[in-house]
């Protein structure tokens, strides 16, 4: 890796390194007993687990800074971590030495209605966030299913989406500046609080998706919008899969926009119902037709409800050609809510169910039914049962292979090769590896699949240059 990886090695944090950083930031911040540490050696990826030396919890940007600055010259590997959400590894501490917890970032510092702009830290709870602005008749639309308990940070890390992103665009598009630790300690704006900026490179945009390898955020400025004050949702159930990946693409070129455009398999739903009974003790009422195995749920929303009716109109019609049966309408908020309820529990409730490899692929709209056939194929041929749901309205889909009778010694040797296999047939149909997970560690090893190696040597060139030492969440990407 052009030196990098060859920087850091698994560390050992010696007695006096911790010393000096419960100096830093005390020692009510500093964990280092094994019970304590143990919670932050996971995350949702499958079963992984990476201890690390220390856990040190900051307060300020003064404080990150000293951290990055003892650990960059002493050669400790540093690992920042949100909420411990994320689906691909990227928070976990491969080379042990310090997790960089931001749990007490979590102030929302101002929000300007003038300029429709809020100042948080990264440490904020995204639906938290939502809520606070909200309140305000504002609206920050990027939604990940996880919204309940992810840190805004994280969610800049990955980049991540959610189901609004089809009509409003996903985290990256909401970020005018950030506060930016460097590895050697510097504090940097990367940017202005302006809507146009061609001053030089765009360090924000570089920053987002980079997956904590690059610098430590400490302050993000968002963008906003006016909130919409009305919106349709209805659950469209289709005979199969690919009836269902052809209307997607055909009711947007009717000219409908929708808020949201998810995809579900009746398999994801009916463990979505068993996980609301046995773990969340909420059954859910909605009943599924006989004979309808795959359901859209499309959301329209805006501030004209005759509009809104129209379109909704509009999109029947364009169902009615596809193998489709009665569309159900949510008549009241509880009945969207249920709905969307179904929707947000898929993921807890397949990886309750048994063990799961999570991917995210992301192809052009029109290639979803060959990417959901393919994927089957693939999956008959290499002895995997999948559940396929996700944002297929920006051709998102999440693929959650299950292990269930799986024996451990195929499962880490035969499936990953399967899905070699759909992360290539992904890239055949133009699409890439990840929609908003990010690659971490779960996908490093495909990453050729998707990107050339003068790609790959470029961006492990800009790594070099923001943390020359690697010690920066050491291990991630490539």
């Amino acid at each position: 890796m052009s030196g990098i990886s060859e920087a850091i090695k698994d560390t050992v944090v010696p007695e006096t390194i911790v010393s000096q950083l419960q100096a830093i930031i005390g020692k009510d911040y500093v964990i280092v007993d094994e019970g304590g540490k143990g919670d932050y050696a996971h995350d949702k990826t499958e079963d992984y687990f990476f201890m690390p030396d220390v856990v040190v919890k900051p307060g300020s940007a003064l404080e990150v800074s000293a951290i990055l600055k003892l650990c960059n010259e002493q050669r400790i590997p540093v690992t920042p971590r949100g909420a411990g959400t994320g689906l691909a590894g990227s928070a976990l501490p491969i080379k042990r030495g310090v997790v960089l917890s931001m749990e007490r970032f979590n102030k929302i510092l101002a929000i300007d209605e003038l300029n429709l702009q809020a100042t948080v830290e990264p440490g904020v709870i995204t639906e938290v966030f939502q809520n606070a602005v909200k309140e305000k008749g504002l609206f920050y639309p990027p939604d990940p299913a996880s919204r309940g308990s992810c840190f805004l940070g994280g969610n800049l890390a990955q980049n991540s989406g959610g189901p609004k992103a089809v009509k409003y665009g996903v985290t990256r598009d909401y970020v005018l500046n950030l506060e930016v630790v460097l590895p050697n300690g510097e504090i940097i704006w990367t940017a202005s609080n302006v809507l146009k900026n061609s001053t030089g490179y765009n360090l924000t945009q570089l920053m987002i998706g980079s997956e904590g390898t690059l610098g430590v955020i400490t302050k993000i400025v968002f963008k906003l919008k006016g909130f919409p004050q009305k919106n349709v949702l209805m659950m469209i159930p289709f005979t199969t899969n690919e009836e269902a990946c052809k209307a997607i693409a055909a009711i947007f070129v009717a000219g409908v926009s929708p808020s949201g455009m998810e995809f579900f398999e009746r398999e994801a739903a009916l463990h979505t119902f068993d996980y609301c009974v046995k773990v969340l003790n909420s059954p859910v009422t909605t009943t599924l037709p006989d004979g309808m195995n795959a359901f859209l749920l499309v959301e329209l929303d805006g501030n004209d409800e005759e509009v809104l009716m129209r379109d909704a109109e509009r999109v029947m019609g364009v169902v009615e050609k596809f193998q489709c049966g009665e569309v159900l309408f949510a008549e009241s908020a509880a009945q969207k809510e249920e709905l969307w309820k179904i929707r947000k529990n898929i993921s807890p409730a397949v990886n309750w169910y048994t063990l799961t490899k999570s991917d995210d692929v992301v192809v052009p709209r029109a290639n979803l039914p060959k990417l959901i056939n393919g994927i089957k194929e693939i999956g008959k041929q290499y002895g995997f049962n999948t559940v396929c749901f996700g944002h297929l309205g920006d051709g998102n889909l999440h693929v959650n292979i299950l292990k269930e009778n799986i024996n451990d010694h195929d499962w880490e040797t035969k499936i990953p090769d399967g899905i070699g296999e759909i992360f290539k047939l992904t890239v055949s149909l133009g699409g890439t590896l990840s929609g908003e997970h990010g690659i971490g560690i779960a996908k490093k090893p495909y990453m050729s699949i998707a990107l050339g190696e003068m790609n790959l040597e470029l961006m492990r060139g800009i790594k070099k240059v923001f943390d020359p030492n690697g010690i920066l969440n050491p291990g991630k990407i490539f």
